[in-house]
């Protein structure tokens, strides 16, 4: 079941993920949707926000090719031979996210489409590094 009242955290907001649930906040006095979770609405700084269910479904709106990683990365086994793909997606809901794009080709970064569509994808996620993941839909 899930469970709402929840803390506004970033806490919070990874035990959603675990969970398979991409979370945000809404804001009850002007409707503001955002990914992060702040005890305070961005937009207009009201304290009456809820936590909602995002589709996961959105485009990918920039990314890059990360080739010299940080250490976190290194020890995943990424490298300049193992490259990945971050970016950030616009989902469908509004809100924009930062995420790893898996399933595309890192290699031929031409290959990759600003605007393609993706969902996100807990199959993949590191229980030990929750990360949002999205892959190619």
């Amino acid at each position: 079941m899930l469970d709402l009242n929840k803390s506004f955290s970033s806490a919070s907001f990874y035990e959603y993920l675990i969970n398979e649930m991409l979370m945000g906040t809404r804001c009850n006095n002007c409707g503001d949707l955002s990914i992060r979770p702040r005890p305070i609405c961005f937009k207009c700084h009201s304290q009456v926000l809820e936590w909602v269910q995002f589709s996961g479904f959105g485009s990918l709106s920039t990314f890059t090719i990360i080739a010299i990683p940080p250490t976190i990365m290194v020890n995943r086994g990424f490298s300049r031979d193992n490259t990945y793909c971050s970016g950030i997606v616009t989902l469908e809901e509004g809100p924009r996210v930062s995420g790893f794009i898996s399933g595309v080709d890192c290699n031929n970064p031409d290959t990759i489409e600003i605007g393609l569509s993706v969902k996100v994808d807990f199959s993949n996620m590191w229980e030990d590094l929750p990360t949002v993941m999205f892959v190619p839909r």
